[in-house]
């Protein structure tokens, strides 16, 4: 069996139902996290609609919380999900401001670690959104349509 992550007609992606069920779990915990809604979901009928204008607020208050946050276990309990999203907004159609991103946004890093390696860089994001992407890209290929 199998779950549908739609756009109106157009499947964005088409997970078990394992995996979209722990997926849509991690999007509640991030929802609550961000206070924001995902624009993901209910499922029902094993058909989760997806609000192309929620997810592309939500996919950007992520990846600024992500941007922000210094802490290893953090970043590795977050990284797939955000990834996962990610991939998401782009088979939606929801342009990433890389470059917004790049710099710290305002207000204190939530998450610090003391040997938290630099994260910055130029024009698109830098390295951390090179590495974001990749990550991205590495997903997609295993995310059925």
């Amino acid at each position: 069996m199998s779950q549908y992550f739609e756009i109106g007609d157009e499947t964005l992606w088409n997970p078990s139902n394992g995996a979209a069920r722990l997926f849509l779990r991690q999007a509640e915990v991030f929802e609550a996290e961000l206070g924001l809604p995902s624009g993901l979901g209910p499922m029902r009928n094993d058909e989760c609609e997806v609000d192309p204008a929620a997810l592309a607020v939500f996919v950007h208050a992520l990846l600024a919380r992500h941007r922000r946050t210094g802490h290893t276990v953090v970043l590795a309990l977050s990284e797939g999900f955000v990834g996962t999203v990610l991939v998401l907004a782009q088979r939606a159609g929801i342009a990433v401001d890389w470059a917004g991103l790049e710099a710290f946004p305002g207000g204190p890093l939530p998450d610090v670690q003391v040997s938290a390696a630099g994260r910055s860089g130029p024009g698109d994001g830098g390295p951390w959104a090179a590495a974001l992407r990749a990550r991205a890209a590495e997903l997609s290929r295993g995310m059925a349509r």
